[in-house]
């Protein structure tokens, strides 16, 4: 046993003296998610204490789990996890769906001028801050907005709406907006895909008669399948990363049981009010929540045969 176990930190060490460039090269971007990623994580222990910034560590007050309690006795809270969730769930659902519909419909494109165009109008909205697309967004939906004007001129409205004044109504704009920012830049990944697969298997599928329509279905959908299982793992590890950028510009007193989640209600009752103890706790549990779906999502798809990301 000694023996094996001294044959295989030999091949390790001689692996990493193979590929000892390519361990050079990784060595920043490890200090780098040491310092942001890691380090940061000592700050965890202000979830545990009633945090005064002009104490040092040794005279905090530890009071334990009660900044946790306050969170999961709080209504605000938990309609807070409610928004998040919902958030999320519409944001991931629309965004796998439109971007693989993009993907495919791009991959279908003969014309390549035309292709390069579509492709670059797609995912142009991925580059503009969310402070102008917030901005664009409003002046879309407002009373004098263009989509007012639409209805009232095919009078299927009797009166302008206020679309961001109904707070039922923000989940399906805020997802409407994720989309039409990032689908473009979201199918990429998917295009990258499709150029991995085989093109003799459309070549065979075309002489055996397979429509356009079954050559999707069964050749470029499956060929993906990797690709969006690997991203859909990804994706529930981040359920409860609804965004913040968005959710702050869009929102407003009218719909804010809607639109505050817990990136907004750390910033509102949190930082913004000096209490540093009561953020961390709001964002500790949404870490280590996180790391749960992501751990659960990984482990169900291996059963499944499906593979995973470890």
């Amino acid at each position: 046993m000694p023996q094996r176990k001294d044959k295989g930190f030999k091949a390790f060490l001689k692996k990493c003296k193979d590929q000892r460039a390519l361990l050079i090269m990784t060595i920043p971007f490890v200090i780098w998610v040491f310092i942001f990623k890691y380090l940061p994580v000592w700050g965890w222990t202000m979830a545990f204490q009633d945090y005064k910034p002009a104490r040092t560590f040794s005279e905090q007050e530890w009071v334990g789990f009660k900044h946790f309690l306050f969170l999961f006795e709080s209504d605000r809270f938990l309609g807070v996890l409610r928004n998040t969730l919902a958030q999320s769930v519409i944001n991931m659902v629309l965004g796998f769906v439109t971007a693989i519909g993009l993907a495919v419909l791009i991959n279908e494109l003969t014309n390549m001028k035309f292709k390069r165009v579509v492709q670059t109008i797609s995912y142009l909205p991925h580059f503009l801050s969310w402070v102008v697309a917030a901005a664009l967004v409003s002046s879309v939906l407002s009373i004098d907005g263009i989509i007012n004007e639409i209805l009232m001129g095919l009078n299927l409205v009797d009166r302008e709406l206020l679309f961001l004044g109904v707070g039922e109504w923000f989940w399906g704009i805020l997802g409407a907006a994720e989309t039409w920012k990032n689908v473009g830049w979201n199918a990429i990944i998917y295009l990258a895909a499709i150029s991995m697969i085989d093109q003799e298997q459309y070549e065979a599928a075309k002489i055996d008669g397979a429509s356009r329509v079954q050559r999707i279905i069964h050749i470029t959908i499956p060929g993906m399948k990797s690709v969006i299982i690997v991203l859909l793992i990804m994706n529930i590890g981040y359920i409860l990363e609804a965004g913040f950028e968005a959710q702050y510009l869009l929102g407003n007193g009218q719909n804010v049981e809607y639109s505050e989640n817990i990136d907004v209600f750390v910033i509102k009752y949190g930082i913004s009010q000096f209490n540093f103890a009561l953020a961390t706790a709001a964002g500790m549990f949404k870490t280590v929540i996180s790391f749960v779906f992501l751990v659960a999502a990984n482990s169900l798809s291996k059963k499944m045969g499906q593979g995973g990301l470890y």
